[in-house]
């Protein structure tokens, strides 16, 4: 079973849209397994997206993803992260297509809204930058699931 981390930004926050984002989440079926919401730290900004420290963007994105605070989860199913990352839309909103978040709510990539993990491996590696293994809820069984998986 894949898991993957999932970050509503501080743009998601304060714009009121935490309630249809996890909406459209689960009405896909998703299962939450963890969630929080905290203010990160710049330690923790820079952990989670050392992939970009030698990119032009790195401390702009840094600034901008502790400037208010987020709602970090994890998410658990089969093919979870590309059930997610189609769910979510291209990371350029203009480029992302209507029906996906960033498609519906996003005008800028700067303010995209939402973070989702791109592959297996790094779900691993980023949620456990924010949740111990005894915050997650593996095991917990959903009245709906039967009527979404076979």
């Amino acid at each position: 079973m894949e898991r993957s981390l999932v970050i509503l930004k501080p743009d998601a926050v304060q714009r009121g849209l935490v309630g249809p984002i996890l909406g459209r989440l689960e009405a896909r079926g998703l299962k939450i397994i963890g969630m929080k919401l905290i203010q990160m730290d710049k330690d923790l900004a820079r952990r989670h997206y050392a992939v970009h420290k030698d990119r032009p963007f790195f401390s702009g994105l840094v600034d901008y993803i502790t400037s208010g605070p987020v709602v970090v989860l994890v998410i658990a199913g089969n093919n979870v992260i590309q059930m997610i990352r189609t769910t979510v839309g291209k990371t350029n909103p203009l480029d992302a297509a209507p029906g996906t978040i960033r498609g519906d709510y996003a005008v800028e990539i700067g303010r995209n809204l939402i973070h989702a993990s791109d592959s297996p491996e790094n779900g691993e590696i980023e949620l456990a930058n924010f949740f111990h293994e005894d915050e997650l809820l593996h095991n917990y069984e959903r009245s709906t699931d039967r009527w979404i998986f076979e």
